[in-house]
């Protein structure tokens, strides 16, 4: 069923589930913040991409205001809670300086593959050990889901996009294979090419070989 949401577009792709500190400073999304306190404490943020302002995007949560200054500006937390469609776009609510929409919810189909899982988890390891993330492979918890991962793998913000408008996690792990498996053999030739440009200069204490 549809119903009307304050929006605050940016040029991010936000994730179910991602908290997210901001600094509000501009005076219609400090009222926007307000307001929505004054309520349910919910906007959304529609990616602001090259094509424009998409349909897609994430319902957040204000979790708490951290810092008030004297200027009326703000520091929050928030969270991502489910993704959203903009089904009617308006440049200003009524009454408002702020952006909203007619919103409906989409639904998040959990049809998560094991044996991929397995797949990501591999190439995750590989790719953090290579790159010296052994902090993001402690964190890597057996239940997280793709949404958990999407900032951490180097996507560009329209793939990330892509990741939020699949409505399935086995269709978001098979868009996460597909670019790991590019991605992870490249890093690991980097790598070895920096390892052996280190070599470089160095004394060496070689044996001949017998001949």
């Amino acid at each position: 069923m549809a119903y009307t949401l304050p929006l605050f577009p940016l040029n991010l792709v936000v994730f179910p589930g991602e908290k997210l500190n901001l600094h509000i400073f501009e005076p219609r999304y400090k009222k926007l913040i307000k307001d929505s306190l004054a309520g349910e404490g919910a906007f959304g943020i529609p990616p602001f991409l090259k094509d424009g302002l998409s349909s897609v995007g994430t319902k957040l949560q204000v979790l708490s205001i951290e810092k008030e200054y004297e200027g009326g500006e703000m520091d929050i937390k928030t969270k991502g809670l489910n993704i959203i469609r903009i089904e009617e776009f308006y440049n200003k609510l009524p009454g408002k300086d702020y952006a909203g929409g007619k919103i409906n919810d989409v639904e998040n189909i959990e049809d998560e593959d094991v044996v991929i899982k397995l797949k990501i988890t591999e190439l995750l390891h590989q790719l953090y050990e290579a790159l010296g993330l052994n902090k993001l492979i402690t964190t890597l918890t057996e239940d997280y889901k793709i949404f958990d991962i999407g900032h951490q793998i180097g996507l560009t913000t329209d793939q990330e996009f892509e990741l939020l408008t699949a409505e399935s996690e086995s269709t978001r792990q098979e868009i996460v294979l597909e670019h790991l498996m590019k991605v992870v053999p490249v890093v690991l030739e980097t790598e070895k090419l920096k390892e052996r440009v280190k070599l470089n200069g160095h004394f060496k204490n070689l044996i001949p070989p017998n001949f």
